[in-house]
């Protein structure tokens, strides 16, 4: 278990690793902050599509295979990082690292679920997600860390490394099966589609992550406006907020007892979302960074409750709700990575904020009308 998660780990950190580097590949290469930005936007695309095409190509293939060539093609694409010059090749390679991102992901998920006893699948997975997010951060901390220290390439050289150590490592992990990925089917997905209560989850989905990739991609700019001796290590901490995630994903639960149920969970995440950006809206450094600690747990939050909320409420399709979650969670992230950009360079960080407040607020709502869906279909059922 612990290479499964070790590599984890290294996936959401090659996802994640161009972030705070971003103000400075703007720099070298002398390109907007937007096109910039397209190396996190490039990789969230086929992220976005691949739960629903993969299922057609992973049907009967070894999850352990499949995963070792993933990470052999992903640390080989990390060492091209380092010697590629032009932009356009590395958005080339990020586009790749796009494709192998959600075979890896498949395979991981499935293998942590095989390998573990039927009484442990639950705390297995939580460790999965306790790694996502760990390597969401480590991503940035490390990358911003050795780019201080050496030179930005290097991040994706000591990256590389890594990779191939999971790669040797996983060669040791015992088979377990094949990929139980199933066939996409159109008529499951219309189904699933056709409900109006998963149609609202997965429009606020969209949304809040929309909101808040738009704020992970572009905080590097706002920090070096803010202090312009910013370095690319000070950046990476900046995101040390992240690991609020691990604790609120890990007791979600607690949580949603305490609020009274799933739909007021979410309802509540979302608002303090909104109340994080509003305090990110204050031209200081150090409460910027303190916001993203409430930022980003409210974000996990809302994400946890939501994806154990939809597969609760429509369990006979779980892989076709839990696919097109992941196309509406990484799609949000698609779009939010790079078109908020264009809202700073024209109105600045104060017009970037509010714009992302009023998506935010679209998807508070959205959760007020699936709370109140959901009382509606809870008091006919208690009526029948």
């Amino acid at each position: 278990m612990a290479a499964i998660l070790f590599t984890t780990i290294l996936a959401l950190s090659a996802l994640y690793l161009p972030q705070p580097l971003l103000p400075v590949l703007t720099a070298e290469f002398g390109v907007a902050r937007e096109t910039a930005a397209l190396l996190t936007t490039i990789a969230f695309i086929p992220l976005s599509l691949a739960p629903l095409f993969y299922g057609v190509l992973l049907e009967t293939v070894s999850a352990r295979r499949m995963l070792r060539l993933a990470v052999l093609l992903l640390a080989i694409t990390e060492g091209l990082m380092f010697i590629v010059e032009p932009f356009a090749g590395l958005m080339a390679l990020r586009l790749i690292q796009g494709l192998l991102i959600p075979a890896m992901l498949t395979s991981l998920m499935t293998y942590t679920s095989q390998v573990a006893a039927k009484g442990d699948i639950a705390r297995a997975m939580a460790w999965y997600i306790a790694a996502t997010i760990m390597g969401g951060f480590a991503g940035r901390a490390f990358s911003g860390l050795i780019a201080s220290l050496l030179h930005w390439r290097f991040s994706f050289l000591f990256l590389g490394f890594a990779l191939l150590v999971a790669w040797f490592w996983l060669g040791r992990v015992a088979e377990a099966g094949s990929v139980r990925v199933t066939r996409p089917s159109l008529k499951a997905i219309g189904e699933v589609l056709a409900d109006p209560v998963v149609r609202t989850a997965y429009a606020m989905v969209f949304c809040f992550f929309m909101a808040f990739a738009a704020m992970m991609n572009y905080l590097p700019f706002r920090l070096t406006e803010l202090s312009p001796n910013t370095n690319e290590f000070r950046i990476g901490l900046a995101y040390s907020g992240y690991l609020m995630g691990i604790v609120v994903s890990l007791n979600a639960v607690r949580i949603h007892q305490r609020c009274g149920g799933a739909e007021r969970a979410m309802v509540g995440g979302l608002a303090l979302f909104i109340v994080a950006l509003m305090v990110m809206a204050v031209p200081q450094v150090a409460v910027l960074v303190c916001g993203m600690f409430l930022l980003c747990g409210a974000s996990f939050l809302t994400h946890a409750t939501a994806t154990g909320y939809l597969n609760r409420y429509m369990p006979q399709y779980k892989g076709v709700v839990n696919g097109l979650y992941v196309a509406f969670y990484y799609g949000g992230g698609a779009v939010g990575s790079y078109l908020p950009g264009y809202v700073y360079r024209g109105f600045g960080w104060g017009g970037f904020v509010a714009a992302l407040i009023v998506v935010l607020v679209i998807a508070l709502l959205l959760a007020v009308h699936l709370s109140r869906m959901a009382a509606s279909i809870r008091g006919d059922l208690h009526t029948d």
